[in-house]
């Protein structure tokens, strides 16, 4: 498994627990809104940051 898939799996599950919401749901959403691979191609940023900043910029593009 690649850093990038392991990160947005990490991310995934602490963006749902942030939410409160199902992790299921949360991937659902993030499918729908075209989010996937942006976000994975945001791991350079996302991985270095506070993760309350990938959250603010998953909100924004939701």
């Amino acid at each position: 498994m690649s850093n990038e898939i392991a990160f947005f799996a990490y991310l995934l599950e602490k963006y749902a627990e942030y939410k409160n919401e199902n992790t299921a749901d949360v991937l659902a959403k993030w499918e729908q809104s075209n989010l996937i691979e942006y976000i994975i191609q945001m791991y350079p940023m996302y991985h270095t940051e506070r993760i309350e900043n990938a959250f603010a910029d998953i909100d924004r593009k939701m």
